[in-house]
């Protein structure tokens, strides 16, 4: 077995898939969108959104419930092969399920008829996640894999999205480069199987113990997958594919920007899970503690900046086509924050302690707020009203897991420095609001901008003696010094 990487270092090699998964949609989507348009875009984005639905179905909760048993058995590599083993056959049995489902969808469903074309190409990415056991990885903490196959494909991608999509007509091929980049390295994924397990059958398999807690996260799955893409299925279902387009537009730099605040929860799951598995109380409360601070220390002003330069991402992104997400996209900034809160207390607390059916009542809550708002907005508000929905989502989320996570963990929370985040970012946001207002260039506006907003926020950070930023400062100043 590979050598266990620190925490540091895992969550530099995330924060480079992070910046990845940033630069990726940065530098296509404002091409493609100008090229597609909002109709042609909002036909991908509503096709990848039903398709979620059934992937998640083939993936029965693995994603989450793989990662925490792969973590715990890692230092056995029979017990690890026979795991892997087991959680693969139940994904595959379900994944032939999921794509019977699937093509009878196609055939009965007129909307899907439409477009059955683009679903069947989208519709790949069901038989890629069964078979790229990427939970496995992660479990393990392979992130620098990880990391650098996903670097390759997502350039490769980027490079054929450039060359091959010239006319509105070419969504079909943009729906297979996107899944291309996300989970075509799914199947190096499986080829390299051999290195971490073994392959010849560890008998006897026992798919039923998983069962059980495979459930749990499966209804957490089902529960996390119906608030985050019913507002796009709604929208297809209810308005047209152009007002999927524009609400789309909101959603990739909120996804970006989501990515970015939850990345250091990512690499945490596995080591948070060991720690519980072996007893070691301090260090599970010393990383909760730093995860919860890092997540308000970033994610808090990341809402701020985007709610009031929304107008100016939009247009320099996606281009004036796009004008009418501005309003869609200052109502869904917030949940950058209440998500990066949730994926720490929920993903890194309650799943690791064995909790998870808080998650999942705390979904649940959000699912059916969603679905309640989302019917009633959307009519009138169209994507802002989708929008408006997904915020009220999050927010029920981040409430229901707030009031039953831990009285420790609720202590660390209310105790952060809120004072400090607040005050700092309201003097960063009514600066760089003031410098930049003369300006007409978006991009301008926008570096201008983020340079004055993050100078000034971190500036008075560090002259209110905030701990964690001295901390980041001064591990940055070690690493330079080596």
């Amino acid at each position: 077995m590979e050598k266990t990487r620190s925490v540091t270092f895992n969550f530099v090699m995330n924060c480079i898939l992070t910046v990845s998964s940033m630069i990726f949609p940065l530098l296509s989507f404002p091409y493609v969108s100008r090229v597609l348009q909002p109709a042609g875009t909002g036909k991908v984005s509503f096709a990848v959104s039903v398709v979620s639905y059934f992937s998640m179905a083939a993936m029965l909760g693995v994603p989450t419930y793989g990662i925490r048993a792969c973590a715990r058995v890692r230092d056995d590599k029979k017990e690890l092969s026979r795991t892997v083993q087991e959680i693969l056959c139940l994904n595959i049995l379900m994944g032939i399920l999921a794509y019977a489902v699937f093509f009878l969808s196609l055939i009965f469903v007129e909307r899907f008829q439409m477009e059955r074309n683009l679903f069947l190409v989208v519709g790949l990415t069901i038989g890629f996640n069964v078979i790229g056991v990427e939970w496995m990885y992660k479990g393990l903490e392979q992130y620098t894999y990880i990391t650098v196959r996903s670097l390759i494909f997502k350039a490769a991608a980027l490079i054929f999205m450039f060359f091959m999509i010239r006319k509105p007509e070419d969504y079909v091929i943009y729906g297979g480069l996107t899944i291309f980049a996300s989970v075509g390295s799914n199947l190096l994924n499986f080829l390299r199987l051999r290195k971490y397990i073994f392959l010849r059958p560890q008998k006897p398999l026992c798919l039923r113990r998983h069962l059980r807690p495979v459930a749990v996260f499966f209804a957490m799955s089902v529960a996390t997958t119906v608030y985050t893409n019913l507002d796009t299925v709604m929208l297809g279902f209810m308005k047209n594919d152009a007002e999927v387009g524009l609400y789309n537009a909101a959603v990739k730099i909120k996804s970006v920007l989501v990515s970015v605040v939850t990345s250091l929860g990512a690499v945490l799951l596995p080591r948070v899970s060991y720690y519980v598995q072996r007893g070691f109380q301090e260090e599970f409360e010393r990383v909760t503690k730093k995860a919860l601070e890092f997540v308000v220390l970033i994610g808090f002003p990341v809402a701020v900046y985007f709610i009031l330069f929304a107008e100016s991402g939009i247009l320099l992104l996606s281009g004036p086509a796009y004008q009418g997400a501005v309003p869609a996209m200052q109502m869904i900034m917030p949940t950058v924050f209440f998500i990066g809160l949730t994926n720490i207390i929920g993903l890194q607390v309650l799943v690791p302690l064995g909790r998870e059916k808080i998650v999942f009542y705390s979904e649940c809550a959000g699912a059916v707020v969603d679905v309640i708002l989302n019917a009633v907005l959307i009519p009138k508000m169209g994507a802002a009203g989708a929008a408006a929905g997904t915020l009220a989502a999050e927010m029920a989320v981040f409430a229901v897991q707030f009031c039953c996570v831990g009285g420790d963990v609720r202590r660390i929370f209310l105790r952060l420095p809120w004072r400090k985040i607040f005050a700092a970012s309201v003097l960063a946001a009514g600066l760089s609001y003031l410098t930049v207002i003369c300006f007409k260039n978006n991009l301008v506006i926008l570096l201008g901008s983020a340079v004055v907003f993050w100078g000034c926020y971190m500036g008075c950070l560090g002259l209110w003696g905030e701990p964690l930023l001295k901390e980041m400062v001064l591990r940055v100043k070690n690493r330079l010094g080596r």
